[in-house]
């Protein structure tokens, strides 16, 4: 497993964690293009449908992915006229479902104050609030950024 794990970790640049008890659901990547976060909600979605996970799970988890998605295409790219495509993973650690996506950005997700009639500026805490947990990583390409929900009983 552990030589899965580290050809995984090599191909992609990215891994949540490296743990021989992840079970990696599904990967897909989309084209650095805001019109591509709906196919990230949707495989996100389906996967948590497929896992059979607990009652909420599925639409919180495409709620999240569009927010992590969205800030992976709106700030995730040095270079956003040549951004790679956008890498998001599905695992399964025990009883926890994690997100994933990884960009070429090495700038530290912010969570921002945002104004009352602000019409952006808000997905990290919405991220902050509904995941059981979350963060980012640095990697040699750019960084994650992660959530976790409760999946499984």
């Amino acid at each position: 497993m552990e030589e899965i794990l580290n050809a995984y970790t090599a191909r992609t640049g990215c891994l949540h964690i490296v743990d021989p008890a992840l079970c990696v659901l599904g990967e897909k990547c989309i084209p650095h293009e805001a019109r591509n976060v709906a196919s990230a909600r949707r495989f996100v979605r389906d996967i948590a449908i497929e896992w059979n996970t607990a009652e909420a799970v599925p639409e919180i988890a495409e709620l999240l992915t569009s927010e992590i998605v969205t800030n992976t295409i709106v700030h995730g790219a040095v270079n956003p006229a040549a951004a790679p495509p956008v890498h998001i993973t599905v695992m399964r650690e025990g009883k926890l479902m994690v997100v994933e996506t990884c960009d070429s950005s090495n700038t530290i997700p912010q969570i921002r104050n945002a104004a009352p009639t602000a019409t952006s500026g808000r997905g990290l805490t919405v991220v902050r609030e509904l995941a059981h947990n979350w963060g980012w990583l640095p990697h040699p390409n750019g960084k994650s950024v992660w959530f976790e929900l409760v999946a499984w009983p």
